[in-house]
């Protein structure tokens, strides 16, 4: 029998090593409270015919079952139900040999939990136990008395020592030894003296039931999860937060760059200049720049990184070309920030506008006649302010200023007015010639302030008619947009 049961023990310890091969050592007797440990048990046998204790030759092997509840991180709570045989042959005091049972409630003391972790992989304990033994025993004393089949029940107690080994979530092995005692004094056929007494050596395999509540199934139970609501499937660390190789803050599924370690505005990558571009992005890492100019510096902020603007000092606001200087959209050599026209090409000395050309400047010098305190422009007039719409178009970029004025006749307040009327009909005349952009139309009127030809106010009307006709008039002034035009 000794030779089978030691067999037995030999295949459970194989069984516990392989097991370790895949586990991982994340077990919390907290998470999954019931555990069932199926062992060997061997008893050493202590009593009127010999001391057994310790001597390893003389181990006789039988099983167990326990089934435990974890209470607190300090106590496990236990049933315990053991077979076993023990024997002894001590000529000439006599031998037996025995089969015995016991049932048992019993705690455990657990130095894992408080002094140690509940995960450590070695978990030193303590154990008691009480309860009943059941026993059969064949013995022959030295007298010759034999005892064949006597069977009793008694009470029994044990305590003891040992030591949990933690491979995985759920699976665990352990050793440990206990000093036996049982009620009675007949396993060896001697019932005087002290009651039988045994060591019992235990060894096997320990199983966690259940399984821990685990919300975000990341394989990290809730009760010691640090991050209870990693998204599926990412991968985590002992104490369940995503992991984080380099070590930036970053989680490595939300990290653009796992591997260095980097800012969280930037997904995880390294911006060495601070300019808020990626190095990876970034032509210049190592000089702060702009992300529109791909991490290079722009010191006139015009959009061209220093090193490809030839035109570094642009003023602000002004439109560059993609060599960062200011854009010339009518090619005539003058900026467009300081062309004055910048769609019509023209000379610097007109601020790049076109200078007006001898029959447009003959055309300007024409006047529009108005009848004695009238604002209409005559039919004889429209030819002339026809001529006045082609010059516009001729030179769209040009502002035309419309000055009307007035004669003597009439006080000076109502000259000014007839005098804005006048410089305003011509105005919508040439709107409704099609003239395009009427904002370029500006309108003045003079009053009788500006007179082409003295008039001898002591005269009368008649005699003054002629000269004061041509002070009823509109004229006209063209020049560049930038408005530098007479306007007294």
């Amino acid at each position: 029998m000794r030779t089978r049961i030691t067999k037995l023990s030999t295949i459970a310890f194989v069984l516990t090593l392989m097991l370790t091969a895949s586990s991982n050592l994340l077990a919390q007797n907290a998470d999954r409270r019931t555990n069932i440990q199926i062992y060997g048990s061997a008893l050493q046998y202590d009593g009127e015919l010999e001391n057994q204790k310790w001597e390893s030759s003389r181990l006789e092997w039988g099983g167990g079952l326990s089934l435990n509840r974890y209470l607190n991180s300090a106590l496990d709570l236990g049933l315990h139900l053991t077979y076993g045989s023990t024997e002894s042959k001590n000529q000439p005091l006599g031998s037996f040999d025995a089969q015995m049972g016991t049932a048992m409630l019993g705690l455990r003391l657990k130095m894992y939990g408080n002094i140690l972790k509940e995960d450590a992989f070695i978990g030193p304990y303590l154990t008691v136990a009480g309860g009943g033994a059941w026993a059969k025993t064949d013995a022959v004393r030295a007298d010759g008395t034999r005892q064949m089949d006597d069977k009793f029940v008694t009470a029994a107690a044990r305590g003891g020592a040992g030591i949990r080994f933690r491979f995985s979530d759920g699976v665990s092995a352990f050793v440990e030894s206990n000093y036996l005692i049982i009620g009675q004094d007949k396993i060896d056929g001697y019932d005087t003296g002290k009651n039988d007494r045994f060591l019992m050596h235990n060894i096997g395999l320990g199983f966690n039931l259940g399984k821990a509540p685990d919300t975000d199934m990341d394989g990290v139970p809730d009760r010691r999860d640090k991050c209870p609501d990693t998204p599926t499937g990412v991968q985590v660390d002992k104490d369940g937060c995503p992991i984080d190789t380099d070590g930036d803050g970053v989680a490595d599924y939300q990290d653009e760059c796992p591997t260095e370690a980097g800012v969280a505005n930037l997904n995880g990558c390294p911006d060495r200049d601070g300019d808020g571009v990626a190095d990876r992005n970034d032509e210049c890492p190592d000089e702060a720049g702009t992300a529109a100019t791909r991490g290079c510096p722009d010191s006139d902020g015009d959009g061209v990184a220093d090193k490809d603007d030839k035109c570094p000092d642009t003023p602000a606001g002004v439109q560059v070309g993609a060599d960062g200087c200011a854009t010339d959209s009518d090619g005539d050599g003058v900026a467009d920030n300081e062309d004055a026209c910048p769609n019509t090409p023209g000379p610097g000395t007109a601020n790049g506008c076109p200078e007006l050309d001898a029959a447009t400047k003959k055309i300007l010098e024409e006047k529009v006649r108005f009848e004695f305190d009238r604002a209409r422009v005559q039919e004889g007039y429209k030819q002339l302010l026809d001529s006045i719409v082609m010059v516009l178009s001729k030179y769209p970029d040009h502002v035309l200023l419309i000055k009307g004025h007035a004669d003597h006749i009439g006080s000076e307040e109502y000259n000014q007015a007839l005098s804005e009327r006048r410089a305003q009909a011509v105005k919508d005349y040439l709107v409704q010639r099609g003239v395009q952009n009427p904002d370029r139309l500006v309108t003045r009127g003079y009053g009788e302030s500006q007179p082409l030809v003295k008039v001898n106010t002591r005269l009368s009307k008649a005699r003054t008619e002629s000269a004061r006709a041509r002070n009823r008039r509109v004229g006209f002034e063209m020049n560049t947009p930038d408005m530098q035009l007479n306007l007294d």
